[in-house]
C-alpha cells in the first residue's frame, strides 16, 4: 500500500511540474529574418524575439529615424504579445538594444508613453556596434499570459 502512494505522489508531482512549450507565429508581426521563432510561450511566460523595425504586412525594414523605428518596433511587440494572449501591461522584461545611447532620451520617451498607466517593467538598455538591417533599435520582451 505504501508503494501504490509513493508511485502516486510521484505521479501527481510530475504531472504538476510538467510545462509546455507553444511556438508562436502570426502574420501581424515580422516573419523571422533567421532560425529563431517570433515568440515562445513557456506555461504562462511569453519570450519574445528581438523586434526592429520591419513592416509585418511588407516584411520589409522601414528604416527612417529613431522616433519612427521605435514605434514600428511597438507596433511589432503588441501583434506578438496579442497572438500570445497577452498584452503590454503583463511585460515583466525589456532589453533594449540601440545603436546610439544618444538616442536614449528619445526612446525613453516613446517607451513610456506604451506602458502608460501600467507598471513599468524592469528593463536593461544597452548601445552596441551593430543591428540587423542598420536598425537603431531592437528590443526583446518577456511576458505573461
Amino acid at each position: 500500500m505504501k508503494k501504490i502512494l509513493l508511485v502516486l505522489v510521484v505521479l501527481l508531482t510530475l504531472v504538476g511540474c510538467s510545462s509546455s512549450k507553444k511556438v508562436i507565429s502570426t502574420d501581424k508581426a515580422p516573419q523571422a529574418i533567421g532560425p529563431y521563432n517570433q515568440a515562445i510561450v513557456h506555461d504562462d511566460t511569453i519570450y519574445c524575439s528581438g523586434q526592429i523595425a520591419i513592416d509585418p504586412e511588407t516584411n520589409e525594414f522601414i528604416g527612417g529615424d529613431i522616433v519612427a523605428q521605435t514605434n514600428q518596433v511597438f507596433k511589432n511587440i503588441i501583434a506578438l504579445l496579442d497572438a500570445c494572449g497577452s498584452d503590454l501591461s503583463k511585460v515583466v522584461k525589456c532589453n533594449v538594444f540601440l545603436k546610439d545611447i544618444n538616442d536614449f532620451n528619445t526612446v525613453n520617451e516613446i517607451y513610456a508613453s506604451y506602458f502608460e498607466g501600467t507598471d513599468y517593467p524592469a528593463r536593461s538598455a544597452v548601445e552596441v556596434g551593430n543591428l540587423p538591417k542598420g536598425a537603431l533599435i531592437e528590443i526583446e520582451v518577456i511576458a505573461i499570459k
